[in-house]
């Protein structure tokens, strides 16, 4: 079915405003906004005056609009719009991953319920169709791993960085100059916003339900220059990593850290507000995916993607069924690390299970070693270590037969 649709649009900030622009130049399109709700009712704003509304309700409650697009940056206010949006039968259309990695599971019920469509494209990756591909093109094969960039703001505050020899700060500044850093970055550096999009992936990878505590997560805050140093003599750039893969006992385990990037590996060319992801089948081996992750453009497209599906009727299946229950294995699962530290800090080396190399100066310390997932918390939580993994090693295939024995792609019995 292929007929005009009535857009009520929420929010008309930088992304907000780009979408009314292209739709309204765009006759084409088949669709047509009929009113935006807005905080401040005295900020100038290129629309007709008529088009806007300070009271969320003339959208909610208009019967002749059928499609929320919902883009504001309060998570709390957008839970309750798109909840009852999709309650009073409206197709919604949003990129508030926060909001999504929190409630999901119960707007997937309203969603079924009431009938509607709830698409999210420009929540994960900008402009890469990362959502529709794990819907649509990976829905029979039996997935290994997904994992790369998922932040376009640290992928490029450590371009600087590298690139240009700047400290941390003067990259965040330069970062929120150029419009890919918010004036408070801390869901960006902290990882909080890779945390967010890495639920979602879980969702249309393994079909995992989720939140974002379950979720290991260490920013970008404490890499200093001698760390990036040490990544230049190895011949390694640094990038946070968002990743989920099958271990060898058949569990999920997904985190968030800064990793060594060998130049190998096509997650090393990408740059700035750029994002980049891996995705290991055992159909199709690897494949790789990068694209603007950063930006008013980038979400503006992904997000007329959407409005553009739901013409058609499009809705996420989520077919990828699963009984792991914690995407998180914090007990026995070792991984490679690089930790540094300056002045005195004292550090406990029985954290780890093995220590490879270890340097000590008056001014900086590191070193590399094996450890536990489960024993990183005060690693993680401490800003003045720094934490980085080594490069991630191929990971050895699961056996088909363990995939299918979790029940990862049995269609229609997923508890979402």
């Amino acid at each position: 079915m292929n007929t005009t649709k009535k857009i009520g649009l929420i929010g008309f900030g930088v992304v907000g405003e780009g979408v009314f622009k292209v739709i309204s130049s765009n006759k084409d399109l088949k669709v047509q906004i009929e009113k935006i709700a807005i905080k401040n009712p005295s900020k100038k704003r290129d629309a007709p005056a008529e088009l806007f509304t300070t009271d969320v309700n003339d959208i909610l409650l208009d019967s002749r609009i059928d499609t929320i697009v919902e883009l504001i940056d309060d998570d709390e206010a957008a839970y309750f719009i798109v909840k009852q949006a999709l309650i009073h039968k409206k197709n919604v259309v949003t990129a508030n991953k926060k909001m999504l990695a929190i409630h999901l599971s119960e707007l997937i019920q309203l969603q079924k319920a009431n009938k509607v469509s709830l698409l999210y494209e420009a929540a994960v990756c900008g402009s890469i169709p990362i959502l529709r591909n794990l819907e649509e093109y990976y829905n029979n094969d039996l997935l290994q791993s997904i994992y790369g960039i998922v932040n376009g703001s640290t992928n490029y505050i450590l371009t600087q960085m590298t690139e240009k020899n700047v400290c941390y700060q003067q990259a965040l500044q330069q970062a929120q100059l150029e419009g890919f850093a918010e004036s408070n970055p801390t869901l960006d550096v902290e990882g909080f916003d890779a945390q967010n999009k890495l639920v979602l992936l879980l969702k249309h990878t393994f079909g995992i339900k989720a939140l974002p505590t379950q979720i290991i997560r260490k920013g970008i805050c404490s890499i200093s220059s001698e760390d990036l140093q040490y990544a230049k003599e190895k011949e390694f750039q640094i990038k946070l990593i968002a990743k989920a893969y099958f271990n060898q006992l058949g569990y999920v385990v997904a985190y968030v850290m800064p990793q060594f990037i060998d130049k190998e590996s096509p997650l090393c060319t990408i740059r700035n507000e750029y994002n980049g992801i891996l995705i290991e089948s055992t159909l199709a081996d690897q494949q790789f995916l990068s694209g603007k992750g950063a930006g008013r453009y980038p979400t503006t497209s992904a997000v007329l993607s959407d409005i553009s599906a739901l013409q058609y009727g499009y809705q996420y299946e989520y077919k990828k069924a699963s009984n792991v229950n914690t995407p998180t294995v914090r007990q026995n699962e070792i991984i490679e690390v690089y930790v540094s530290w300056k002045g005195q800090t004292a550090i406990d080396s029985a954290l780890f299970i093995e220590i490879d190399t270890y340097f000590k100066s008056k001014e900086f310390c590191f070193l590399t070693g094996k450890i536990n997932l489960a024993t990183m918390d005060s690693l993680i939580a401490c800003q003045k270590f720094s934490v980085v993994e080594m490069p991630f090693r191929p990971l050895q295939k699961v056996a088909p037969e363990i995939l299918l024995e979790k029940n990862v792609y049995e269609p229609l019995l997923m508890d979402s």
